[in-house]
């Protein structure tokens, strides 16, 4: 018998799926990515040892006879381990999250090299490109939703606020979402890394036409991105 489609098999299995997510498409994914996956891995675990253990007792602890079986009102190693490892489990996922939700969040302690502004309205996103002026505004509506313009491979800071209620600026293929909060300017810096059209939404329920605060995200090479804030200069001189 061959063993070729064992080795295969196991070549495979040597690197870690994406789980519906794609690698390298921004610098927010170089980071979220590795947690998504030992998330996913851990609970991975969690759950096979589980089952294993519903196994185990559903075979050798099933009734035998009609003698009732000895009663134990508590096993206190069994009550420490099953409380402290839940805990455990939390706490070392929590560590993992917050240190990437610090280093995906933290403003760069350099020059960006753009700046866009992301306004949330009901129902729709209102991008602003202060490299073209100040009136450099692309205004988008349920019906006609927007495009978000990046430069492929060149930080981008996104300054987000909104004009009314609570939204969310969510960007799936990206790992991406943050809050635009009336009242309050967010800051969210990244790198896209591969062209392309990405869709976007509004992840926070905001009011009737929610579900049509749709855009698009996209990743273009910086000579059409400059080509493209000369072509908002233009139409707005």
């Amino acid at each position: 018998m061959s063993i070729a489609p064992l080795i295969l098999a196991l070549s495979g299995c040597s690197k870690v799926s994406g789980l519906g997510f794609q690698e390298n498409l921004t610098s927010v994914n170089d980071v979220s990515l590795p947690l998504w996956q030992g998330a996913w891995i851990a609970a991975g675990i969690v759950g096979v040892f589980t089952a294993g253990l519903i196994i185990w007792s559903a075979i050798f602890h099933r009734a035998k006879g009609s003698e009732f079986p000895k009663q134990t009102q508590y096993h206190i190693p069994v009550e420490i381990a099953y409380t402290l490892i839940p805990l455990v489990i939390v706490a070392v996922l929590f560590a993992y999250t917050a240190r990437d939700e610090s280093r995906i969040t933290d403003k760069s302690t350099t020059q960006v090299m753009h700046d866009i502004s992301v306004n949330g309205i009901q129902w729709s996103w209102q991008f602003a490109y202060p490299e073209a002026g100040t009136q450099a505004i692309v205004t988008g509506t349920p019906e006609q939703p927007p495009t978000l313009y990046m430069p492929l491979g060149e930080r981008v800071r996104f300054t987000l606020e909104s004009s009314d209620v609570v939204h969310g600026f969510w960007i799936p293929a990206f790992m991406i979402q943050i809050q635009n909060l009336p009242g309050v300017t967010n800051y969210l810096e990244f790198t896209a890394k591969k062209l392309g059209t990405y869709p976007g939404r509004c992840n926070i329920l905001c009011g009737r036409d929610h579900s049509r605060m749709l855009f698009n995200v996209k990743v273009v090479t910086p000579a059409e991105y400059q080509s493209y804030l000369t072509q908002l200069k233009a139409a707005t001189s």
